[in-house]
């Protein structure tokens, strides 16, 4: 009797358990708890940006509150390695980069997470491709330029980044494992130092965001050289992709600053699609259309297996640059 109790009351758990599934794919989210949103970087930046403008639209959405935390350290490890061990109950987002999900798992010796194996992806939200700039004085005028004055300085260019590790930095030693050209980085903290540095003419060049870097080339102060995007920016028609130089080994050449959003592995997958739903309709919006664009990014349009897919080959690949360039964590 015992026994026959015992599995009735499993069963009717169970049940009870299915049937709180349909309240994940529509209405309020579950229990109106509210959702903490990791974001691995200090206030203010462009992931903390996103994740407030988001959280404010899906808390609506979901009847329930989005709370912004964050967590910065290390590029984004710190935050992320707190969302990877976060309870898998749809509770837990991460704001995710390149840097934090893509990058770090190579650069650094040891970070707490496994930036596959540890989240699934709901949402990418935008990519920003990056522009080689010099200054206007300068006398390369293109990337064939770049290139042949690099062969014949010892050390080769100068270029700078915003430090060590950066989309900036990887951008650059991309370029020279591809091109099979030396470059001599130099690593300022932060990008506003180091584009100052290559308007003043001390360093050669520098790969920054197109958000950054479009100012100072409308302004006249720098010039553009390529982007690392796979086809041209409509805000920069006439600068060609590093691609189309045409140069051994730049062929399908490509490089992607980009802003996506995870949850802690485990997740119930109906969760994860209705957030997939719910963020796809926010950032669809004009409004955010607009704010995406001001930001300098494209806005992404991918399934959830497709993220992960361009997650893994994103790892793969700079796995492959920083081993080949020794590259270490400051």
């Amino acid at each position: 009797m015992m026994q026959r109790r015992t599995l009735l009351n499993t069963a009717l758990a169970a049940m009870a358990g299915f049937s709180t599934l349909p309240a994940f794919a529509q209405g309020n989210w579950p229990t109106g708890k509210p959702i903490t949103y990791l974001v691995p970087f200090a206030a203010g930046g462009t992931t903390d940006v996103l994740g407030r403008l988001i959280g404010q639209k899906l808390g609506t959405a979901l009847g329930t509150t989005i709370v912004v935390d964050n967590k910065p350290g290390a590029g984004g490890s710190v935050g992320s390695e707190v969302g990877s061990r976060a309870a898998p109950d749809g509770y837990t987002l991460v704001g995710g980069t390149v840097s934090s999900h893509a990058i770090n798992v190579s650069l650094y010796p040891k970070i707490g997470y496994d930036p596959i194996k540890s989240f699934v992806p709901v949402t990418l939200i935008g990519t920003n491709p990056l522009v080689l700039v010099v200054n206007q004085a300068s006398p390369y005028k293109t990337l064939k330029d770049v290139i042949e004055a690099s062969k014949g300085k010892s050390g080769g260019l100068s270029s700078a980044s915003a430090g060590t590790g950066t989309s900036q930095h990887l951008s650059l030693e991309l370029l020279a494992f591809r091109s099979g050209v030396k470059f001599t980085h130099v690593p300022y903290k932060g990008s506003g130092p180091a584009i100052q540095d290559v308007i003043g003419g001390q360093v050669d060049m520098m790969f920054d965001t197109s958000v950054v870097a479009a100012p100072h080339v409308q302004s006249g102060k720098l010039r553009a050289i390529a982007v690392t995007s796979a086809s041209r920016l409509p805000s920069m028609p006439d600068v060609p992709t590093v691609a189309e130089s045409g140069l051994p080994g730049l062929a399908n050449f490509e490089v992607l600053s980009w802003q996506a959003i995870f949850a802690p592995a485990g997740t119930p997958a109906l969760m994860v699609d209705r957030l997939h739903k719910e963020i796809g309709r926010i950032l669809a919006e004009p409004e955010m259309q607009a704010k995406l664009k001001g930001f300098g990014m494209e806005p992404a349009n991918m399934t959830t297996t497709q993220i992960a897919a361009f997650q893994r080959a994103e790892v793969a690949k700079w796995a492959q640059v920083i081993k080949a360039a020794n590259i270490k964590a400051e």
